[in-house]
Parts: C-alpha cells; structure tokens; sequence
C-alpha cells in the first residue's frame, strides 16, 4: 500500500509541475481553447527505392476526392510523407486525410476504394503496408497549402503508473503551450498529439509531430524546445515520471500538407 500512494503522490506532483509551469507560459501565450475530435487515416507503404519516382507522383482521381472534401467540408485536412531517416524494414511513405469525425474519414476511404483498381505501377511493387486511424484533441495549424516542407513525429509510450489523464497534461501543460508559440510566430504550420482511435498498438502510445515550411524551421523548434527546458527544469522530472522512453522512436519526412 505504501508504494502505491507514493506512486500516486508523485503521480499528482508531476501533473501540479506542468500545470505550474504551463501557468507562466500561458501568461504569455493565450491557452489554446478544448477542440473537438480530428481522426486522421494513414496508411503507411514500403516501397522498393527504384520505384519511389512513380509512387509520389499525384494520382489525378484522388487528387479530386481529397480537394472536393476539403472544399465540401468533410476533411480539415491532407497530405503525404516521405521518410527521410530510413530503416532496414521501416516504411518509406505514407499518406493520410484528417476529418471532425470518423464518417469523414471513411467517407473518403469508401471514395478511394470506389476508384477503378490498379493491378501494375508502383503500389503493384509495395513490400509492406499497414493503416491507422488516430485521434487528437490537441491540434492547430495555419490554413494552406505547404509543399516540400518537413515533419518531425515522435513516439512516446506512457508508463503502466501513468494517471488516466496523462496524455491530456502532457499536451495542455508542456507541448502546446510551446509549440502555440511556434505556430503563431510561423516556425511550424501544424502540430498535433495523437493517439490510436482503432487501437492496433499498444493502447499506451502517443505521437507528438508538427510541420515546419523548411528545415531552418527544425532548427528553431528545437533550439526553442532546448530553451523551454532550460526556463523550466522540472518539466523534463515531470515528463520522464509519465513516460517510459525505452520504445521511443523519431521519425522525419519531407510532407505536402493541406489544412482548410
């Protein structure tokens, strides 16, 4: 019984510290308001290098289905990646479209899977393949369209003795207050904290990523984030009390995004 409540007094230490510190911070950055749901579908590919050309061309019937969808209201947003940090087995590409509802999001699904099928080209070569539908309450952009910019993700696993609402102190406490501040001044264009809606992971998972326009923008999230640590020290105590870092993975692409 002893070790348990101090788990839970560390548990409720930790999520005072971020509240605490997100309380400077906000003083200076409006505190983003509670959003609705975005699911976001992506579906993740491995393709053979030799056929990369091919398979990042636009498909002329998707491309219709997606800017439709946007204009009509459905998706708030689309894009796809290239991974540029590659892996002996890891993925090479995705693409993925964000809706305020899962109708949405399997609305355009079902248009996609309405197209004629493709037996040949590039997706007839992929090595690998698997989807995810994600959820986020905690998520911002700035409206346009951005080619050739760069998106960081990163995947973090929450501890067993994690509090219930972790994921939510984590993103209202640390990550948004920061990375409000990066939006509003356009070194990112978009942000979000994920988690699984269909849970084919462990259910424990969470994804931090945000869109820079150009890689100076990683430069300046970074130094910003390094500087943030530094005016705070016991956000990283707070963090690492929360999160079990051994899965901890990065992942870097080159994107084109659009968000209405």
């Amino acid at each position: 019984m002893k070790s348990i409540r101090g788990k839970q007094i560390g548990q409720l230490l930790a999520l005072a510290t971020l509240a605490t510190v997100a309380g400077g911070v906000q003083a200076q950055t409006a505190a983003p308001k509670e959003k609705e749901a975005m699911y976001s579908y992506v579906s993740l590919w491995a393709v053979p290098r030799a056929k990369w050309t091919e398979f990042e061309k636009p498909v002329p019937a998707e491309q219709k289905i997606l800017d439709q969808s946007i204009a009509d209201g459905t998706l708030v947003g689309y894009g796809d990646d290239t991974d540029l940090v590659h892996s002996a087995d890891g993925y090479t590409h995705d693409n993925w479209w964000s809706s305020h509802s899962m109708a949405g999001v399997l609305k355009v699904l079902d248009a996609f899977e309405k197209l004629p099928s493709t037996t040949g080209g590039a997706l007839a070569t992929v090595t690998k393949h698997e989807d995810h539908i994600l959820v986020s309450h905690h998520y911002n952009w700035k409206a346009g369209s951005y080619k050739d910019g760069y998106t960081h993700a990163a995947y973090y696993r929450l501890k067993q003795t994690a509090p219930e609402d972790a994921t939510d102190a984590l993103a209202k406490n640390a990550f948004e207050p920061l990375l409000e501040k990066l939006l509003a001044d356009g070194t990112i264009v978009e942000y979000e904290v994920d988690e699984e809606a269909i849970h084919t992971e462990d259910p424990n998972g969470i994804w931090l990523s945000y869109a820079a326009p150009n890689a100076e923008g990683l430069d300046k999230v970074n130094k910003a984030l390094v500087d943030f640590l530094k005016a705070n020290a016991l956000v990283g105590p707070a963090f690492d009390s929360m999160i079990d870092s051994t899965p901890h993975r990065d992942f870097l692409a080159r994107s084109n995004l659009t968000y209405k």
